[in-house]
């Protein structure tokens, strides 16, 4: 099948700019806030991303599609993303392991999306204005009508979205008979993120995302994990409240993005929405506990307060990005506790950081 070609599409952005192109995926209309990802690959673990929950996304590789799609690259079970927009969509795709088309793909997933627009001048646009909110439409052209339907959009900050993605009832992955077990607070956890514990004989039970300490610990888990996700921080004092009961207790604890943020909040550290996020798998980070570099993978728009953690007693930093020198990793100073805003488990992207799996795995083992 096609995508829909000579089917006319319009973006319109929060502050007016509108970017007339091809529809892509399903016919429809659909808002959200507006982000670009740098990465060249991936672009199916990016929509099924949960942490995309909520948002548009603009790829700025130029070729999007052309290798298709394939079940066993899913991050949850369908498209998180509320939009997608590109430069060059295509039809075919070379891949001979490919289950299916990007536009049959999307079009089963009710995702709609824009082609033939000129990404490089949105993703500057974004890149000077700031995030904002936007939408996709390939059935209304009415300006006036777009402004209304973009205006019920919610803004992102202050948005509480992980109970949206989060699991409603608890699961376990990997052996019953592992030695290690793995309480997850899933907060809209990827399916890479457990694939790296049961690779290293960890036994995962995956609980909901405002599920309380007292019921993740009658499991009797060796340690905690508190994974990525969406929104803001800042509206989830609930799991803030989970991860003050584990540091209380002084188990072993892991976070990662979203998940980092919470743990930075339960040592009374503040987040804050960035002006257009890291979306992307070429950041570079640097570890100034080692004094190495790594290239990471990064998907996040709010992140933790560089002056509250330099002025705390309670943690320590432990990685900065090289770009824009803010918070990549943090300590918690007197716990078995630790946590970083990028994605060690890639997904896409390079493999520098998988240590930190195996860094949470000798927390776990030694206790």
């Amino acid at each position: 099948m096609k995508y829909i070609s000579g089917t006319e599409a319009i973006l319109m952005l929060e502050d007016g700019t509108i970017f007339n192109g091809t529809a892509i995926g399903k016919k429809g209309t659909s808002g959200g806030e507006i982000c670009f990802n740098t990465g060249m690959t991936g672009y199916q673990e990016i929509y099924t991303d949960p942490s995309y929950f909520g948002q548009i996304i603009v790829n700025t590789t130029s070729h999007i599609g052309n290798y298709g799609v394939n079940d066993d690259e899913q991050e949850s079970a369908d498209p998180k993303i509320t939009g997608l927009v590109v430069n060059s969509f295509s039809n075919g795709f070379s891949r001979k392991t490919a289950d299916d088309g990007l536009q049959e793909y999307l079009e089963k997933n009710n995702t709609v999306g824009i082609a033939d627009v000129d990404t490089r001048k949105i993703v500057r646009h974004i890149r000077s204005k700031g995030a904002m909110n936007a939408i996709i439409s390939s059935e209304i052209f009415d300006v006036e009508e777009l402004k209304k339907r973009l205006a019920e959009v919610p803004s992102m900050e202050s948005l509480e979205l992980a109970t949206k993605v989060s699991t409603k009832e608890p699961y376990e992955v990997g052996s019953p008979d592992a030695k290690i077990k793995v309480a997850v607070l899933d907060i809209g956890v990827k399916k890479s993120i457990l694939t790296n514990f049961t690779d290293r004989g960890v036994y995962c039970k995956v609980f909901p995302a405002e599920t309380k300490f007292e019921e993740m610990e009658s499991w009797n888990p060796d340690g905690y994990f508190v994974s990525n996700g969406p929104g803001d921080p800042a509206a989830m004092d609930y799991a803030v409240d989970t991860v003050s009961e584990i540091l209380n207790r002084d188990k072993p604890l892991f976070g990662i993005c979203l998940g980092h943020q919470i743990i930075a909040r339960a040592n009374g550290i503040s987040t804050y929405k960035m002006h257009h996020g890291h979306r992307g798998i070429n950041h570079p980070v640097k570890n100034l506990e080692s004094g190495k570099s790594e290239v990471t993978s990064q998907n996040h728009g709010f992140a933790v307060d560089m002056e509250a953690v330099k002025n705390s007693n309670k943690v320590t930093l432990t990685h900065t990005n090289l770009n824009d020198e803010t918070v990549e990793g943090i300590s918690v100073n007197g716990k078995q506790a630790f946590s970083v805003q990028y994605h060690p488990e890639s997904s896409p992207g390079p493999h520098d950081s998988r240590y930190l799996f195996d860094q949470f795995l000798q927390l776990l083992t030694k206790n």
